[in-house]
């Protein structure tokens, strides 16, 4: 089944940490990559003033793998874990790599903790736009509409494009 998931960086260097996020995601036995986005150099968005000025990287990341939500978000806590991220009080705060199921399929999950499709991707241009760019033509459960048209309708923070290859 189809999986699409938000990356996200915005401590130490961002580039490589895009990269080696992929790489694990990918390293997991019958993952195939099917598409990914450029990386995008985003606003802060709800972060602490302190932060405010700090270099946040995004991007989308499809691949198709057998196996279930549940197990996707174990896996991901592990690569953020792995690659440095504490979780703290702060949602927003800084760490070096975030990933977020963005959808499995059409599947639609309230359980445990996990929510897909993720409760705010359209309302987020710094995920919007490089899911636009992969699946422009994509309805996520309960959106209605495509990720195109959601993303012509959203204003808000500036996505910028990058000459970064990951």
């Amino acid at each position: 089944m189809e999986i699409g998931f938000s990356l996200g960086s915005n401590m130490g260097d961002v580039v490589a940490h895009m990269r080696a996020a992929k790489e694990r995601v990918l390293s997991y036995p019958e993952v195939t990559w099917i598409a990914q986005s450029p990386l995008y150099e985003t606003d802060p968005v709800g972060v602490a003033p302190e932060y405010a000025d700090l270099v946040f990287l995004n991007s989308v990341l499809v691949v198709e793998s057998p196996d279930p939500a549940e197990v996707w978000l174990d896996r991901l806590h592990e690569i953020e874990h792995a690659m440095g991220r504490r979780r703290t009080d702060d949602r927003n705060a800084p760490r070096p790599m975030d990933i977020d199921i963005l959808y499995v399929g059409e599947a639609c999950i309230d359980s445990g903790g996990l929510v897909v499709p993720h409760p705010r991707w359209a309302q987020r241009r710094f995920v919007v736009q490089p899911l636009a760019d992969v699946r422009p033509d994509l309805i996520l459960p309960g959106a209605g509409q495509t990720v195109q048209a959601i993303l012509a309708g959203l204003s808000g923070e500036a996505v910028r494009r990058t000459d970064y290859s990951w």
